[in-house]
């Protein structure tokens, strides 16, 4: 099973696989990476919580490219650079989380926080 976003000491670890849905079960709105057939409370947990984990891992990296992309895109060497209002109408956020982000994304490209650190408020 994966763990949480683990501490800038420990090395990331491998989400849990989200096995691949099928477009006719995708298309079912009670069907969820199949735990509705899973009738074993104790499997059901351990499913569940991997996924949760693996989800959680998911957002936590991605988050990370899109600080890393609004630092980018902000970044005032660029001649094409967005404002932070740009790049938060872009990403539907408020003007001054876009500037968070930015900071964030900008700390991660010189590693400051490191890989994990989703905190970006």
């Amino acid at each position: 099973m994966a763990e949480h976003t683990p501490r800038p000491d420990q090395p990331r670890l491998r989400p849990a696989p989200l096995l691949f849905e099928p477009a006719q079960a995708a298309s079912d709105p009670e069907h969820f990476f199949d735990l509705e057939s899973i009738e074993d409370p104790r499997a059901l947990l351990e499913r569940a919580t991997e996924l949760t984990l693996a989800f959680r891992a998911a957002a936590d990296r991605a988050t990370e490219f899109q600080a890393m992309a609004a630092a980018q895109l902000a970044d005032p060497r660029r001649f094409d650079r967005l404002s932070t209002a740009d790049i938060a109408e872009r990403a539907e956020w408020t003007e001054d989380y876009a500037k968070k982000m930015v900071e964030f994304g900008r700390d991660l490209m010189r590693g400051g926080e490191g890989p994990g650190h989703v905190d970006p408020v």
